[in-house]
C-alpha cells in the first residue's frame, strides 16, 4: 500500500504559516554564490542570503506569538532560534518538510540542514522524505529537490551539497560533527586539503533540529553553531528550552481536536494484594550508616497506595506498610550496597532495580489475553483496518531465547490466542494454524554472534537493525494481507518509531521501566489509516488501549506528571478507564418510533451549495483594504568579515558592518501577479485590477515580498466573507441519510461522557447518550423532562453538513410541541463568562453560519445556537 498525505491540514499549515512569515518582507533571494580561498583552493557555493534586518524580524516574531496566542520573546535574548511545539502523531516530521518547500517558494531559500540526535530519528526522517517526496512534487510543481544522509565514508557529497543550485537537505546526525576528531571537522585529501564542514559553513544553511531537547549540552549546541546556520528551527513535542516559541501544539489541543487517538488504560493488577511488592530503587550511604530507597505497598486512609519509603538494617517493612499482613517476615537482615542486594529475615533477597512480587506471571498472562482480546474485538469492528499491537518487554529472553527458541511470553501468547480463537465463537473467524506469523519480535542483532538478540537501550549503533527493518516496513505493516499484527519489542521502540494503526500497547515489564509513559504511548498516537493508506478521523476508532501492569489512577497520574513536566499544562481527565467504558445502544425498535419518523422525515435529507459572488464587489472591496496596508522599504545589512582557513579550524572576525535602505528592481509585475494568483485562485487581470485601483502599484517595488503577502492575504480575507454572504444550499430530495447507518454504528464512551437516561421512551437510545461536554449533559436533562420536547436525540457523527471549509457535524435534533410544532437542530455552545458572547473559533463561527443557511431551504425546520434548553422554545 502507499500512503497518501493531506495538504490542507489547518493545524499544519499554521504551523508552516508560521515559520514562513518570520521572514515577511524578505526579498526573493536572485541565486547567491559565495566563494571561501584557502590555502590556493576555492570553496564555493549556492547560498542562502537574509536581508532583513532585526526590528523587521522581531517585529515579524511577536506578530506571529500574537496570532498563535504564545509567550511574546525577544531575538537578543534567543538569537535566530524557533521552536515549533507540535505533539507526538500529529505530523511534525511532515510540517517541517514541507515548510522546507515553502520556504524556498517565497523566498528561493535552498539549503537546509537537518540535525537529528540518534540513528532511529534519522532513519525515520529518511523514510519520511522518501514517502512524502511523490506527495510534495505534486503540490508544488515538481520542484527539483535532492536529499542525502551524511556518510563519513564520502564527505566530498558536501561539495555537490553547496555547489548545486537546487534544494537540497541534508540529514545529520549531531554526533558526526560535535568533535574535532571527527572526519567532517579535519582537512581532506579528496576536498584538496580543505576541511568537510566548510562547504555546509559556505551555504549559510536554514538548520532545522529534530528534536532539540536531545541537544542542549555546550558541546552540541556549540556543533550547531558550527554549522553557520542563517537561522536554526527547533521542533519537538517536549522542548527543553522553547527558544522563540512560534507554534503551540501541546498535548491538550491535540487531544481535544481529535488530531490524536484518545487514550484509555486497561489495568491488570492483583486486587487482593496477596504478593508483598517490593521494588529496590536505590542505596545510600554515609560515613554511619546506609539506607535503601524502597517503593511498597502503605496502608493509608484512602486505602493502599504504592508508595517510597525509607529503610535501613534491622527495619521491619511490616511496620512500614502499616500493618500489611503480606510484609510480616520481611525485616531488613542485610545490606550489601557493593553488591546491590538486600535481603530478608524470610530469605528472600531483592537485587537493585528489581521487583518481588508485583506482576507475576499470572498478571502478564492475563495481559496478554487482554491484548489479544482487544485486538481481536477492533478486528471484529473495523474489517478495512489493520489492527497492529505493540508489546514492550523488558527482556529479550522473556521472548526468544539466545538459541531462538520461544520465551515465555511467546508460548503464552499462542496458547491464549489459539484457545481464544477456537473456544470464542466470536473469534472463530480469525482461527489459523501458523500462529506462528501473527507475531514477532523486533530486536537489535549482537553482530559477534550469528542470531543472538540483546537487550539494549534504543539509542545505540547495536539497534540499527532493528530500525531499519521497523522503518522499511512500516507500509507492509499497514497491508491487510500481511499476517504480522503483534509486535514485541524491547526498549529500542523509543523516539523515531510510530504506525498509525498501533491500537494497543501492553507492558509486560517484570521489573520497574525506566521508559516513560509519554514514550510508550507515543508509539501509538498517530491517527489510523485504512487499508488505501487514508487518514481516518473517527473517534470511535481512533483510540489507543494501553494494558498496563499498575492501577489506572497510577497510570494516569504518572502520565500526566511527565505532561505538565514536559509541557506545563494539565492533562486531568484526558486519560480513560476502561473499566469505565461504556457502549452506547439503541433502543431496540426506536426506528418504527411515529416521533422519531416524523423528525427524521424532516431532517434525512442531504444538501448541496454553490457560491456566487459579484467580481465587481471584490476588486472594490480588496482594493480600498490593501490602501490602508504600509509597505516597509527593504534595508539590507551588509557584514564584511576575513576568514582564515587552517589545519587548526576556521578563524575570523567582522572588519566592516553597514545598513542600507533601497529600492527593488524587481522587474517583471507577472511574477507578482503568478504569486499571488498560486495563493487566491484568482485571474492575473483581476488581481492586476484590484492592484491598480488601490493605488499602490507603485509600492511593488519597495518591497516586492512583503507587498506581495499582503495583497494576497487581503484578497483571501475579503474573498472569504462574499464568499459566505454568495453561498446558497439546495436540497437534495433524491438522496439523504440512510437509516441503515445507524445499524452500522458501533459507539463506545466512558462514564463522564455520558447521560444517562430515566426514561428513554422520548429518544433513540437505550440507556446512555454520549455527550461531549457538561453544557450537552445539562441540555440532555433538560430535554429528556420538559413536557414540550416530545423527542429528542444526539445526531450521529456521520450526518453531515458541506461547507467551504469541511464538513460539519450539528449537535442535536428536537422535535417540540407547544403553541405550534417545530422541529430543530440545535448546536449547543458554553457561553463567556464575562461577555455572555457564545464560545466559537473562527471555523466554527464559518460553518455555523453555513449550517444556518442550509437549514433554511427545509420546511418547518428551524436551526439555532444555544448554551442551554430555555434558549431555544422560549
Amino acid at each position: 500500500m502507499e500512503l497518501s498525505f493531506e495538504s490542507n491540514l489547518d493545524y499544519q499549515r499554521q504551523a508552516i504559516q508560521s515559520v514562513v512569515d518570520i521572514f515577511k518582507g524578505q526579498e526573493k533571494n536572485i541565486d547567491n554564490l559565495w566563494q571561501t580561498t584557502s590555502n590556493n583552493s576555492l570553496v564555493s557555493s549556492v547560498a542562502n542570503v537574509l536581508s532583513l534586518p532585526y526590528d523587521v524580524l522581531q517585529d515579524n516574531l511577536n506578530k506571529i506569538q500574537i496570532r498563535n496566542e504564545v509567550e511574546q520573546t525577544l531575538i537578543a535574548n534567543n538569537g535566530l532560534n524557533f521552536s515549533v511545539e507540535m505533539e507526538t502523531g500529529t505530523g511534525k516530521t511532515y510540517v517541517y518538510l514541507r515548510t522546507i518547500y515553502e520556504l524556498n517558494k517565497n523566498y528561493n531559500f535552498k539549503k537546509f540542514v537537518i540535525v537529528v540526535p540518534s540513528i532511529p530519528i534519522k532513519e525515520g526522517v529518511l523514510k519520511n522524505l522518501q514517502i512524502t517526496h511523490k506527495h510534495f512534487q505534486s503540490l508544488y510543481n515538481n520542484e527539483c529537490l535532492n536529499f542525502h544522509v551524511y556518510d563519513s565514508k564520502r564527505p566530498s557529497m558536501l561539495r555537490g551539497f553547496a555547489d548545486n543550485n537546487n534544494i537540497e537537505i541534508l540529514v545529520i546526525n549531531i554526533d558526526s560533527f560535535t568533535k574535532d576528531t571527527n572526519i567532517i571537522n579535519r582537512p581532506n585529501d579528496k576536498l584538496n586539503g580543505l576541511i568537510p564542514l566548510e562547504f555546509i559553513k559556505t551555504t549559510n544553511p536554514i538548520v532545522i533540529i529534530d528534536e532539540p531537547q536531545n541537544m542542549e549540552t555546550g558541546v552540541r549546541t556549540q556543533a550547531i553553531e558550527s554549522l553557520n546556520p542563517l537561522c536554526t528551527l527547533r521542533y519537538s513535542a517536549t522542548h527543553k528550552n522553547p527558544y522563540n516559541l512560534i507554534y503551540s501544539l501541546n498535548p491538550v489541543k491535540a487531544y481535544d481536536l481529535g488530531l490524536v487517538k484518545q487514550i484509555e488504560v486497561d489495568s491488570v493488577v492483583d486486587n487482593n494484594n496477596m504478593d508483598a511488592y517490593i521494588l529496590l530503587k536505590s542505596f545510600k550511604s554515609n560515613s554511619k550508616s546506609i539506607s535503601v530507597k524502597i517503593e511498597m505497598n502503605v496502608q493509608t486512609t484512602k486505602g493502599i497506595e504504592r508508595k517510597e519509603v525509607t529503610a535501613k538494617y534491622g527495619d521491619s517493612l511490616f511496620e512500614k506498610s502499616n500493618g500489611l499482613p503480606i510484609y510480616e517476615g520481611y525485616r531488613i537482615n542485610s545490606v550489601d550496597k557493593g553488591n546491590g542486594v538486600v535481603e530478608f529475615a524470610n530469605g528472600k533477597e531483592i537485587v537493585l532495580g528489581q521487583t518481588l512480587g508485583g506482576v507475576t506471571d499470572e498478571i502478564m498472562k492475563y495481559q496478554i489475553r487482554e491484548t489479544i482480546i482487544e485486538h481481536l474485538d477492533k478486528k471484529r469492528r473495523n474489517k478495512d483496518i489493520k489492527i497492529l499491537s505493540l508489546f514492550f518487554i523488558d527482556r529479550v529472553a522473556n521472548y526468544r531465547t539466545l538459541d531462538r527458541e520461544k520465551g515465555k511470553f511467546a508460548v503464552w501468547f499462542e496458547e491464549i490466542y489459539k484457545e481464544l480463537t477456537t473456544k470464542e465463537e466470536k473469534y472463530k473467524q480469525f482461527c489459523t494454524e501458523d500462529i506462528g506469523t501473527l507475531h514477532n519480535g523486533y530486536f537489535s542483532q549482537d553482530k559477534n554472534k550469528k542470531g543472538v538478540w540483546k537487550d539494549t537501550n534504543g539509542e545505540t549503533k547495536a539497534d540499527d537493525d532493528t530500525y531499519n527493518l521497523i522503518m522499511k516496513d512500516k507500509e507492509k505493516l499497514l497491508d491487510l494481507n500481511e499476517p504480522l499484527q503483534f509486535i514485541f519489542s524491547h526498549s529500542a521502540l523509543r523516539e523515531g518509531w510510530d504506525n498509525p494503526n498501533v491500537f494497543q500497547i501492553c507492558t509486560l515489564n517484570e521489573t520497574n521501566s525506566e521508559m516513560k509513559k509519554r514514550q510508550e504511548i507515543g508509539r501509538g498516537l498517530r491517527l489510523a489509516v485504512d487499508s488505501t493508506g487514508k487518514r481516518i478521523y473517527d473517534k470511535q476508532i481512533n483510540k489507543l488501549t494501553v494494558i498496563a501492569n499498575e492501577s489506572y489512577e497510577s497510570f494516569a497520574k504518572n502520565l500526566q506528571n511527565e505532561i505538565k513536566e514536559d509541557c506545563g499544562i494539565d492533562f486531568s481527565d484526558k486519560i480513560k478507564n476502561k473499566a469505565k467504558r461504556r457502549e452506547i445502544k439503541y433502543r431496540k425498535g426506536f426506528e418504527l418510533d411515529e416521533k422519531f419518523k416524523e423528525i427524521w422525515e424532516q431532517i434525512k435529507y442531504k444538501t448541496t451549495y454553490s457560491v456566487d459572488y459579484d467580481t465587481d464587489d471584490l476588486i472594490e472591496k480588496s482594493a480600498e483594504k490593501i490602501k490602508n496596508i504600509d509597505i516597509p522599504t527593504i534595508n539590507i545589512k551588509t557584514t564584511k568579515a576575513g576568514i582564515k582557513i587552517s589545519e587548526k579550524g576556521i578563524d575570523g572576525g567582522v572588519i566592516k558592518e553597514q545598513e542600507h535602505k533601497i529600492n527593488s528592481q524587481y522587474p517583471v509585475i507577472n511574477d507578482i501577479l503568478a504569486t499571488v494568483r498560486n495563493k487566491t485562485n484568482l485571474t492575473k487581470s483581476t488581481i492586476y485590477q484590484i492592484i491598480l485601483k488601490s493605488g499602490r502599484i507603485k509600492d511593488i517595488f519597495k518591497n516586492p515580498q512583503y507587498f506581495t503577502d499582503n495583497v494576497a492575504n487581503t484578497i483571501n480575507r475579503v474573498l472569504k466573507d462574499l464568499l459566505l454572504n454568495g453561498i446558497e444550499y439546495n436540497k437534495l430530495t433524491n438522496q439523504f441519510w440512510e437509516m441503515t447507518l445507524f445499524d452500522d454504528t458501533n459507539l463506545q464512551t466512558y462514564d463522564n461522557a455520558v447521560y444517562e437516561i430515566s426514561n428513554n421512551s422520548k429518544t433513540i437510545y437505550d440507556k446512555f447518550i454520549p455527550i461531549d461536554s457538561n453544557i450537552e449533559s445539562e441540555f440532555a436533562k433538560d430535554c429528556e423532562y420538559r413536557e414540550g420536547i416530545k423527542y429528542y436525540f444526539k445526531l450521529p457523527a456521520w450526518f453531515k453538513i458541506p461547507t467551504p471549509i469541511g464538513q460539519y457535524n450539528p449537535d442535536w435534533a428536537l422535535l417540540f410541541e407547544g403553541d405550534k410544532k417545530i422541529y430543530f437542530i440545535a448546536e449547543t455552545k458554553g457561553r463567556d463568562k464575562q461577555t455572555g458572547e457564545l464560545r466559537l473559533s473562527d471555523s466554527e463561527k464559518y460553518k455555523i453560519q453555513c449550517a444556518s443557511k442550509s437549514y433554511k431551504v427545509f420546511d418547518g425546520v428551524e436551526y439555532k445556537v444555544i448554551s442551554k434548553l430555555e434558549e431555544l422554545v422560549k
